[in-house]
């Protein structure tokens, strides 16, 4: 395995002991769970971004098409621009990662299954489909693993409207899943954009001393 490999396995094994509620999660550091799921985010973009790419070869959008895009997350009010993310309580900023990442759970588990179904795709574009949807999970719940962590050391208050309100996303996403490939992509691509850049201003705001 080459070192980038080794990284990815690790913050994968990591975030899935914390999401397993395994007592060495308690000993990790909160910078170190910061930047582990901000590595796992990073990859995560990185597969989505590669993805895209390779649809984009085979299914090139017409102008017309790339000004009618609409995301199935643009319902979640997100921050305009790093500025404002920045203003952002961490409470907030914090809310708003976890919803984005829960609404794209299932819709990517059905990416996946629809991709498997057809023969149009090779295997390595499906295996990729399956990674970035095993990825999402996991972040999921090394973010909220990071929100317990804050909660613990007194830095963040009750930061959600209630876990219902998160499991109502999971529910109502499970649906949204459509079949234009390169518009679904483009949205995960911009969301996961968003989270990484999220997660990495939520570290600066929390631990300013980790050198942002």
């Amino acid at each position: 395995f080459s070192l980038a490999a080794c990284s990815v396995l690790w913050v994968s094994l990591l975030l899935m002991i914390c999401a397993h509620g395994y007592p060495e999660c308690q000993t990790i550091s909160l910078a170190d769970l910061f930047n582990r799921v901000i590595q796992h985010s990073a990859r995560l973009h990185r597969l989505s971004s590669d993805l895209y790419s390779e649809f984009e070869q085979y299914l090139i959008p017409s102008k017309n098409e790339i000004g009618t895009r609409k995301c199935h997350t643009s319902y979640i009010v997100t921050p305009n621009g790093k500025e404002h993310a920045q203003k952002l309580a961490g409470e907030e900023l914090t809310e708003v990662i976890l919803k984005l990442l829960m609404a794209w759970g299932e819709p990517l588990a059905q990416f996946h299954q629809s991709m498997t179904q057809q023969q149009d795709y090779n295997i390595y574009s499906s295996n990729k489909a399956m990674e970035m949807s095993d990825m999402v999970h996991e972040l999921k719940n090394g973010v909220q693993k990071v929100a317990e962590k804050m909660q613990l050391l007194g830095i963040l208050s009750t930061f959600l409207n209630g876990e219902d309100t998160l499991h109502s996303l999971e529910s109502e996403s499970s649906s949204v899943f459509s079949v234009d490939h390169l518009n679904f992509l483009h949205c995960f691509r911009r969301d996961s954009d968003k989270i990484w850049s999220y997660l990495k201003i939520l570290k600066c705001r929390i631990l300013p001393e980790s050198g942002c």
